[in-house]
């Protein structure tokens, strides 16, 4: 076969999604609004009073990880119906619309998050949900990315957008730290000297980051046209999908039962680098002492070595295959995990490296296993077999929370919580040593035929 021609507005607009998700990603997720609300902000006085600020600490943490586990639970519920839907009626690029439009509202809902102890709830709450439509709006986005690619360059592509993440993370963690959060000196934060009160420059940050999600999002709308209905899949009712999924789930067991494998292991994997996303900067702000700028100092140099990682890596993806590049960045992350948990009485130094070397390999991690499953899956099953993607990964994403709460829970310090989250990561590579190289060509000639009916 002669590969599609791809043109590059198209996949720059579709990178550009990635782009966005910065705004809930680096600082929603991982370094901002999440080490915000497991912060003193929130420490309940009775705990402070009777065991400390420490366990007041660990206590929220563990709180925040049984949050994100039933937002995890309902998202498991929901992707693989609505990615068969998609498939079925043709609605990819909607879904991904409405459900970009729900996490710029919640982006703006949180501002309205008060630092004060009576809000942690109310916060909890709409991150879970938050979390919900960017994982929906993730099975629509990465079922895209076999419109945007070819059998030879997937793993490239893939790699760009997940960089072009990475890379505006950057940008954005730059732009929120200046003007928000630098130099908190009597009560104001920030060249744009904010109030510190109740966390109300942390609270703008949401508000810059909607705009900012909002803004990128919208270029994937215009150059990526919407998917055909599949002759291929049924359309039935939403209910009714979860049968349609039963079956098909047998059926891929019967007939590929490799995918299957990888959609196990990787759900576990998956789970623990999602585990270092979203536990890391509350890990660096208890464990390590960091202030609210140093997270944000952190942040940036992070985004740095995994967006350079994850451009290289992808290019690699495309000549070693993404289990090789799966299998070492596993590798690397158990690693550079171990030395963070056993070096930590070494202080901040040893967090800034070896969190860093845990960046170097989550990126092309996250990237490839993304082109694996592209690879794999026919064109006319992109949303489901994402959106089961999304769903055996909140079927396993009580374990990186639940493994960080137990562990705490256990042994009374927060930085236990990280060799819960290396255990969750070690699982999943030994369950990933069973799944085979995929064959590249298996949906080669149905990727062009799509790609050919997207250009007319």
């Amino acid at each position: 076969m002669t590969d599609a021609v791809i043109p590059r507005r198209k996949v720059a607009a579709w990178a550009l999604w990635d782009a966005g998700s910065a705004g809930i990603n680096a600082i929603t997720t991982t370094f901002v609004f999440s080490a915000y609300l497991t912060s003193s902000y929130f420490f309940d006085p009775s705990i402070v009073a009777s065991r400390g600020k420490v366990a007041a600490e660990a206590v929220l943490s563990s709180q925040f990880g049984a949050g994100t586990a039933v937002a995890g639970v309902l998202i498991a519920l929901l992707a693989p119906v609505l990615g068969q839907q998609s498939d079925a009626r043709g609605r990819r690029k909607l879904w991904l619309g409405i459900n970009t439009a729900g996490v710029v509202i919640i982006l703006l809902a949180l501002f309205f998050v008060q630092g004060k102890p009576s809000f942690f709830l109310f916060g909890l709450v709409l991150f879970g949900i938050g979390t919900i439509f960017y994982e929906i709006a993730s099975v629509n986005y990465n079922a895209m990315l076999a419109q945007v690619s070819t059998p030879k360059n997937v793993g490239r592509v893939s790699g760009i957008g997940w960089a072009s993440g990475y890379l505006a993370g950057i940008v954005l963690l730059l732009i929120v730290y200046f003007a928000l959060v630098s130099g908190s000196d009597a009560g104001v934060a920030g060249l744009l000297k904010v109030s510190t009160a109740d966390g109300l420059n942390l609270r703008l940050v949401e508000v810059v980051a909607a705009v900012w999600t909002l803004g990128f999002s919208l270029p994937v709308f215009f150059a990526v046209p919407e998917i055909p209905p599949s002759a291929r899949r049924e359309k039935v009712s939403f209910f009714r999908s979860y049968a349609v999924l039963v079956r098909d789930i047998r059926g891929l067991w019967k007939t590929d039962r490799n995918t299957v494998k990888f959609l196990i292991a990787s759900a576990v994997f998956r789970d623990g680098l999602t585990g270092v996303f979203t536990f890391g900067a509350i890990i660096a702000r208890g464990s390590f002492g960091f202030s609210a700028g140093e997270v944000l100092y952190f942040g940036i140099a992070a985004n740095v070595v995994a967006g350079v990682s994850t451009i290289l890596a992808g290019r690699l993806d495309d000549t070693l295959g993404p289990r090789r590049v799966i299998f070492i960045s596993l590798i690397g992350l158990v690693i550079a995990g171990l030395a963070v948990f056993f070096l930590h009485s070494d202080g901040q130094v040893v967090f800034w490296v070896g969190a860093l070397v845990l960046c170097l390999f989550v990126g092309p991690a996250q990237s490839a296993s993304r082109s694996f499953l592209t690879r794999v899956t026919p064109p006319h099953r992109q949303g489901e077999l994402f959106g089961l993607y999304a769903t055996t990964g909140r079927a396993a994403t009580f374990f990186a929370p639940l493994m960080f709460s137990l562990f705490i829970a256990i042994f009374g310090a927060q930085v236990w919580g990280m060799l819960g989250i290396v255990v969750v990561i070690a699982v999943g590579l030994v369950l990933f040593l069973f799944v085979k190289t995929p064959d590249a060509t298996k949906f080669a000639e149905p990727m062009a035929e799509e790609q050919a009916a997207d250009a007319r």
